[in-house]
C-alpha cells in the first residue's frame, strides 16, 4: 500500500482517471451485449429478409432502426442516417477512455518531475548531498505516480481497444441489416 501512500497529491487525479476508465469500460460492455444492439430474433429477420412478425423493440439498437424504418416513408438516405446515429450512440463515453489513456501517463510524469525536483532542492550547502527524508521522499513519488499513471493507462488502452473492435463489428452487423431493409422494402 506504499504505493498510495507515496504519490502525494497525484493520488486523487489519478484515482478519478482509474474510476472513470473502470466506469466506462464496464458500462460499454454492458451496453454493447448482442441483446442491447441485435437480438437474435432481428439477425434472424436480417438474415432471411423476413421482417413480418418481427417487434421492433426501442430496446435495441437494431429495433429501433426497424422502428424508425417503419415509422417513416421508404427513404434510403434517411435510414442510413438513423442506423449511422445509432452507431454513434454505441461510442457515447470512449473519448473518455482516451482521455484517460493520454492523461494518467502525464499525470504521472509530472508526479516524476515533481518528485525529482524535490530530490534536487534537497541538496546541502554543507555536505553537497540530499537530506536522506527528503531524497526518499522525492524518488518515492517520482516513481510510484509513473507507476500508478502507467498502471492505469495501459488497462484503459486494452479496454478503449476492445470497445472500439466490438462497435465496429456490430456496426458491419447493423450496415448488412440496414442493407437487407432497403432490400426487403424495393422486393
Amino acid at each position: 500500500m506504499d504505493i498510495f501512500t507515496h504519490a502525494g497529491i497525484f493520488i486523487y487525479p489519478l484515482g478519478l482517471c482509474s474510476i472513470l476508465a473502470v466506469f466506462i469500460a464496464f458500462e460499454r460492455l454492458l451496453a454493447l451485449r448482442p441483446s442491447r444492439v441485435m437480438p437474435r430474433a432481428l439477425v434472424d429477420a436480417f438474415v432471411s429478409g423476413q421482417f413480418d412478425g418481427v417487434e421492433a423493440d426501442q430496446n435495441s439498437v437494431a429495433g429501433r432502426i426497424l422502428h424508425f424504418h417503419r415509422s417513416r416513408p421508404s427513404d434510403p438516405d434517411s435510414l442510413k442516417a438513423y442506423a449511422r446515429l445509432e452507431v454513434s450512440r454505441m461510442e457515447r463515453g470512449v473519448f473518455l477512455l482516451e482521455v484517460v489513456i493520454g492523461a494518467a501517463p502525464l499525470i504521472g510524469l509530472l508526479g516524476t518531475v515533481t518528485g525529482l525536483t524535490q530530490v534536487f532542492s534537497g541538496f546541502s550547502a554543507e555536505t553537497g548531498l540530499p537530506a536522506p527524508a527528503t531524497f526518499i521522499r522525492g524518488i518515492a513519488l517520482a516513481l510510484n505516480t509513473t507507476i500508478l499513471g502507467l498502471a492505469i493507462a495501459i488497462p484503459a488502452l486494452a479496454a478503449h481497444a476492445y470497445v472500439l473492435r466490438r462497435v465496429e463489428f456490430m456496426a458491419a452487423r447493423i450496415g448488412l441489416g440496414v442493407q437487407a431493409l432497403l432490400q426487403a422494402k424495393q422486393d
